[in-house]
C-alpha cells in the first residue's frame, strides 16, 4: 500500500505534468499554423535570442545649447532623442524601430568616430551634426504638461521595450542612418555620400505616401534661377533664353535622386541643386515655363536608410519594430548587448 506522502506526490505531480503536456502540445499546434505567417516566424525567431542583463551606461554628450558637457543614462537621453526625431503620435512600432535606431547611432559614434569632434563627448544634441535631444525640461516648456502626461510614457515605453538592443552586420553595431520620407524607395549609401554600406541598400519603402512631404514643389522666377546658379559657379555658362535646352538629368540613383545633371556648361550633382534651392531632397524633375522654373520633388531627406514615415506606414500594416529594421537596414540583426 502506497504511503500517503507518496500518493500526494503523484496527485501533484500530476497536477503539474499532464497539463505541461496539454499546454506544449496545443502551442506546436498553434506555432504550426502561425508559422505560416511570415511576421510570427520573425517574432518566434527574434525572442529566441540571447538576452544579457546589466546596468545601462553612462554617456558623456556635448549639450550645444549650454555649450558643456554632461553625463546622463544612455536610456534616459534616448527618451529625449526619441521626443525630438519621431512623432510621438506614430505606431508605437515604429517608436520602438526608431529607438533601436538611435541607440544604436550613439554606439556607432562610440566606436567609430574621433571624440574630440564634440569635445571629449561621444554625441552632441545638435541635430545638424548627430541626433536631436531634448531634455525634460525642454519637453515640458516646449509640448506642455498635457504631451508629457499622454505622450512622454508612449516615448518611454517605446525605449524601455528594446532596451540594450542595437543593429548589427556582421556582428558590428552598424551606422544607422535615417530621414523623413522617402519617395518609394530608399537609396543606396554610395550614390548620396561616399562610403558604401552592404546594410543600407535601396529598398522599396511603399508606405510614405501618408507624409505631408510625400511631394512637394519649388516655383523660382528664371533670372533668380539664373543668378543662384551663378553666385555659386563663377565658370558657368548659362542663360535664361531658351533654358529648357541647357539642362538635362543625366543620371538617376536606384532610388530615384538624381545623380548627374547638366546645367550649361557644368556637370553637377542632384543634392548640388537641393542644397542651393533649399529643396526637400534630391528626387526631382524639373518643369520650365516661360517665366519660372519648377522642381517636382518627391520625399524629404537624404533618403539612405530607414524612412520615418515608411515606418510608421509599416508598423500601422501590422510589422513589429525588428522587421521594420531588418528591411530597412539589409541582412542586420539586433544584438542585446545589456
Amino acid at each position: 500500500m502506497n504511503s500517503p506522502f507518496k500518493s500526494l506526490v503523484a496527485v501533484v505531480g500530476g497536477m503539474i505534468i499532464v497539463p505541461t503536456i496539454i499546454s506544449l502540445f496545443f502551442y506546436n499546434g498553434f506555432d504550426f499554423e502561425e508559422s505560416k505567417d511570415k511576421s510570427y516566424e520573425n517574432k518566434r525567431e527574434y525572442i529566441n535570442h540571447e538576452l544579457v542583463y546589466k546596468k545601462s551606461p553612462t554617456i558623456t554628450i556635448y549639450n550645444h545649447k549650454k555649450d558643456k558637457k554632461e553625463k546622463i543614462d544612455i536610456e534616459k537621453y534616448l527618451y529625449g532623442v526619441l521626443s525630438g526625431e519621431m512623432p510621438s503620435e506614430f505606431d508605437i512600432e515604429a517608436l520602438k524601430a526608431q529607438a533601436v535606431a538611435a541607440r544604436s547611432y550613439v554606439f556607432y559614434k562610440k566606436e567609430n568616430e574621433d571624440l574630440t569632434k564634440h569635445k571629449g563627448a561621444v554625441v552632441c544634441t545638435d541635430f545638424n551634426h548627430c541626433q536631436e535631444y531634448k531634455s525634460e525640461d525642454e519637453l515640458k516648456k516646449l509640448k506642455g504638461e498635457d504631451w508629457m502626461k499622454s505622450s512622454y510614457p508612449k516615448i518611454k515605453k517605446a525605449v524601455d521595450d528594446t532596451r540594450g538592443q542595437i543593429i548589427t552586420y556582421d556582428d558590428k553595431v552598424i551606422l544607422p542612418l535615417y530621414f523623413s520620407t522617402s519617395s518609394g524607395k530608399t537609396e543606396n549609401s554610395e550614390e548620396v555620400f561616399s562610403s558604401k554600406n552592404p546594410y543600407l541598400r535601396s529598398v522599396d519603402s511603399p508606405y510614405d505616401k501618408a507624409s505631408p512631404k510625400y511631394t512637394s514643389t519649388f516655383e523660382i522666377e528664371k533670372d533668380e534661377f539664373v543668378k543662384s546658379l551663378k553666385r555659386n559657379y563663377n565658370d558657368l555658362v548659362l542663360s535664361k533664353k531658351d533654358l529648357n535646352s541647357q539642362i538635362k538629368i543625366l543620371k538617376k540613383s536606384e532610388g530615384g535622386s538624381v545623380n548627374k545633371i547638366l546645367i550649361g556648361n557644368k556637370e553637377l550633382k542632384g543634392r548640388d541643386l537641393r542644397s542651393i534651392f533649399n529643396l526637400n531632397s534630391s528626387n526631382f524633375d524639373i518643369d520650365i515655363d516661360e517665366k519660372k522654373v519648377v522642381f517636382n520633388v518627391r520625399g524629404f531627406g537624404h533618403g539612405v536608410g530607414m524612412s520615418q514615415w515608411g515606418a510608421d506606414g509599416m508598423a500601422k500594416e501590422g510589422f513589429y519594430y525588428y522587421e521594420i529594421l531588418s528591411h530597412y537596414y539589409t541582412d542586420t540583426k539586433i544584438k542585446d548587448i545589456y
